[in-house]
């Protein structure tokens, strides 16, 4: 936080939302405003924590390669399931990020990332087509963050901002410019 402005809005997409929704509860004289994208309040299922452990240790450094094409051709909206660059590209980034990063995205957990202590314009940004956070957990965070609102973009899925990237800048200028911020 030392070398950012002294005041600024925070963008937080799936992971990053929890974050986000960190950094503006615990810096919250120098947040404008938050928007969170594709995440939630909830905490894994004990499955769904236990698959990621278990995933995450069948590899190693040395045999890591990202996710496959076919997990990642279920996080995006039908319309996107196919896109083969698309697809290559979200794969790419994993790669980059390695199984370091992997591994300990795997294991954070988000139960103590507080929601009721934001005290900024929060924008919550979801998909019903998302596969990996439903429009319920949205709306939950949109109940639990105070001055919160909801956005849907209904031609994305859970990659909301690789799939739309112009919608989803021009909604959240959008915003910000009715808040004053921008």
């Amino acid at each position: 936080m030392r070398n950012s402005p002294g005041r600024f809005v925070l963008v937080g997409f799936s992971l990053g939302g929890y974050i986000a929704r960190q950094l503006a509860a615990d810096y919250s004289e120098r947040v404008s405003a938050l928007a969170v994208i594709a995440s939630s309040l909830r905490e894994d299922t004990q499955q769904q924590a236990k698959s990621k452990m278990q995933a995450v240790q069948a590899l190693s450094p040395a045999t890591f390669n990202g996710l496959s094409a076919g997990a990642i051709a279920r996080s995006l909206h039908p319309r996107h399931s196919s896109d083969a660059s698309l697809i290559a590209r979200i794969k790419a980034m994993g790669n980059r990020l390695g199984y370091g990063a992997q591994a300990v995205q795997s294991a954070l957990r988000g139960a103590d990332v507080p929601a009721d202590s934001i005290s900024c314009p929060t924008l919550v940004v979801a998909s019903p087509h998302d596969t990996l956070r439903s429009i319920e957990e949205a709306n939950e965070l949109v109940r639990a963050i105070p001055d919160a609102s909801l956005q849907l973009f209904d031609d994305g899925g859970h990659m909301i901002p690789l799939e739309q990237p112009r919608e989803l800048a021009a909604a959240v200028v959008s915003w910000l410019e009715g808040l004053g911020i921008y």
